[in-house]
């Protein structure tokens, strides 16, 4: 659906004489029915003619783009950029153009745009529709639009085809990110690259050293955010691209491994990628790294593999990694965190709840649920059927069993520090009796869980004898527990 400030826009600025079209990637979207996040405006007005119009708009660049801010009372609620029609000459810096030239037709401004798929012109039919080729009418929403179509977007968009506008290389030459961009696209709508625009970045792959890391940055959390990140990174990987984004990645490939392990160290790392349950950036980013420093590690002990603190090493290197790439302190927290932790130990027969509680502390518990999500990519990525195996599931009620600690004094709102300021009390087990007994009550009536009432009754308790109240408060507090206990096993299907 197209906005109605969008449609607005446009007829101010046709009722001032001036051409205006919806333009870009929100035109493919539309024609793929996919929903848009932005809206972008291309016209024929030159800059300071768009800002007559809109008042309040802003003009603070040299390449013809103007802000026009969508108002709801004095709220700024939108914005939308209009662009000038331009051409450009000239990529001495490999990102910006030399030099920009406003243009008066609509076909050389898309002629500078990076995939024919984003070099479409969509706007609403104004009856007669002119007679140019390029041209044609189309139905959104039950309205009729005119597209124009100067370079087969359209037919690429039905074919799922990436094609370049123009040749290859030179749109490449222009813009280096432009290449990475084009992964991003295959990996965000599932498409194929055109072999002649496939062609053109494996030879030149070497200019994405040119390219800020900020860039890559925003180009690599699109591509892990997608719907097929894997297929992004393989395409990486094999257009030659990696070697300068990651390049500790690629050395991965082809170091054996042995034991569970029937991939190398770089296509377990992809499969792990392929297989990660959780859709988050930052935990696909942490599965694909997660064994990052095993080819540092490798040693070959007795005819066997081993990787003894790989772990460590390549949280180190995922922390050098990161900050490389320029992602925030609190993702290098997090994604290192993952990798550091992804080797813990867990043995059904071994582990206590005081031990889980550690790894808790350890990981934090925020993390909890990202760990066994990398445990999980971990094991399919080394070719085991099992994702979800008996101890992991086991974990997983531990976490909640800890986490929730459902029948607890910690619960309470009088606590024991409480009762000795109020009733005086010297420490020692009275305290804990009388804890119990309020507990007790608190489970068969949640409401008294309320800092006046349990002072109350716990000052009426002081005045009983204890032990028979003290006995029959554990029966029911072991019930509760018991109970709960079933339920968690139940839901996570364990012993």
């Amino acid at each position: 659906m197209i906005p109605d400030y969008l449609l607005q826009i446009i007829e101010e600025l046709e009722l001032a004489g001036y051409e205006a079209w919806i333009v870009g990637g929100s035109v493919r979207d539309l024609l793929m029915k996919r929903p848009v996040t932005d809206w972008d405006l291309t016209t024929n007005a030159r800059p300071e003619q768009v800002c007559d119009i809109f008042a309040d708009a802003v003009y603070e660049n040299n390449f013809g783009t103007v802000i026009v801010k969508v108002r709801e009372g004095e709220e700024t609620v939108a914005t939308v950029e209009v662009t000038t029609y331009r051409s450009e000459q000239g990529y001495a810096d490999r990102r910006h153009p030399d030099q920009v030239r406003f243009e008066d037709s609509l076909d050389k401004d898309l002629a500078r745009r990076d995939f024919t798929v984003n070099a479409l012109a969509l706007r609403l039919v104004k009856p007669p529709l002119a007679n140019k080729a390029h041209h044609k009418v189309i139905e959104i929403d039950d309205e009729a639009y005119e597209l124009a179509d100067y370079f087969g977007g359209e037919q690429d968009i039905r074919q799922r085809v990436l094609r370049a506008v123009g040749e290859p290389a030179d749109r490449f030459k222009e813009d280096a990110l432009r290449m990475m961009r084009a992964v991003r696209f295959l990996a965000q709508l599932d498409f194929k690259l055109e072999p002649k625009t496939e062609r053109a970045i494996a030879k030149m792959p070497g200019a994405i050293k040119f390219i800020a890391s900020e860039r890559i940055h925003d180009e690599l959390v699109k591509i892990f955010a997608s719907v097929n990140p894997y297929a992004g990174v393989m395409k990486l990987a094999d257009l030659g691209l990696m070697q300068y984004i990651i390049p500790e990645l690629m050395v991965a490939e082809g170091v054996k491994q042995n034991g569970h392990h029937i991939y190398d160290v770089f296509t377990h790392s992809v499969m792990a990628l392929k297989h990660c349950p959780n859709k988050t950036y930052q935990v696909r980013i942490a599965a694909l790294l997660h064994d990052i420093g095993k080819p540092k590690t490798k040693k070959i002990i007795d005819g066997a593999a081993t990787f003894y603190n790989h772990e460590y090493v390549g949280a180190k290197m995922t922390e050098r990694i990161l900050t490389r790439l320029k992602f925030s302190a609190d993702d290098v927290k997090q994604i290192v965190n993952l990798v550091r932790n992804h080797m813990f130990y867990y043995m059904v027969d071994e582990v206590t709840a005081a031990s889980v509680r550690r790894l808790i502390a350890k990981t934090g518990r925020e993390n909890l649920q990202d760990l066994i999500d990398l445990r999980i990519a971990d094991r399919l990525g080394s070719g085991t059927p099992k994702a979800m195996p008996y101890k992991l599931r086991h974990l997983q009620y531990m976490f909640d069993k800890v986490a929730s600690d459902p029948v607890s004094v910690k619960m309470l709102k009088f606590n024991g520090t409480d009762l000795m300021e109020v009733l005086k009390i010297a420490p020692g087990p009275k305290i804990g009796a009388i804890l119990d007994c309020l507990l007790a009550e608190v489970l068969e009536n949640p409401e008294l869980n309320d800092y006046e009432k349990l002072k109350a009754r716990a000052e009426f308790f002081n005045t009983l004898e204890l032990e028979a109240l003290r006995k029959q408060a554990k029966e029911l507090i072991e019930e509760r527990r018991e109970e709960d206990d079933r339920s968690l096993k139940k839901a996570h299907k364990v012993a």
